[in-house]
C-alpha cells in the first residue's frame, strides 16, 4: 500500500484543522497529536539535535533507512509537540527528493500564527538539511 503524497497529507491535515470552528478546539487537537509522539531518549536531546529558531525547546533526530528519511522529534511544549506531530506525518518515511521538493508555504495553509510558522519553518529547514545530507 502506497503512502499518500506530501500534498495529500497536508490536505488531510488542513481538513482536520478546518473541522474545528473554535481556535481553542484546534489547539486541543494539536496537543492531542503531540501526546502521540514517541519520546526521545534523553541522550538524543543534545545541542546537535536541537532546532534553533523555535521559542520552545525542540529536538529533531533523523536517520536514513532503505533510501527513506526517518524523523523523530520532541518539544518541551505541548502545542509545539502537536506541530511536530503534523510535520512528522508530512515528512517522516519519505525519499529525500520528496522532502526537498515540498514547498514550505503549506505552513500558512495550516493556520499557524506567524511566530509558530517561523518555528515550524526552522524544523522544516532542519528536515530539508537532513534530506540534502542524505539523513
Amino acid at each position: 500500500m502506497s503512502r499518500p503524497s506530501i500534498e495529500d497529507t497536508i490536505a488531510e491535515l488542513e481538513d482536520a484543522l478546518a473541522f474545528f470552528d473554535d481556535e481553542d478546539d484546534r489547539y486541543r487537537y494539536l496537543m492531542e497529536l503531540g501526546r502521540e509522539l514517541a519520546p526521545l531518549d534523553p541522550a538524543e536531546r543534545t545541542e546537535a539535535n536541537r532546532v534553533t529558531g523555535c521559542q520552545s525547546r525542540v529536538w529533531v533526530v533523523s536517520a536514513r533507512e532503505g533510501g527513506r528519511l526517518r524523523f523523530r522529534a520532541a518539544s518541551d511544549a505541548a502545542f509545539v509537540s502537536g506541530v511536530l506531530a503534523m510535520l512528522l506525518r508530512i515528512f517522516d518515511d519519505r525519499a529525500p527528493e520528496e522532502v526537498l521538493a515540498a514547498d514550505p508555504g503549506f505552513l500558512q495553509r495550516l493556520g499557524l500564527s506567524l511566530s509558530r510558522r517561523n518555528g515550524a519553518l526552522a524544523v522544516v529547514n532542519r528536515m530539508r538539511a537532513a534530506a540534502s545530507a542524505g539523513g
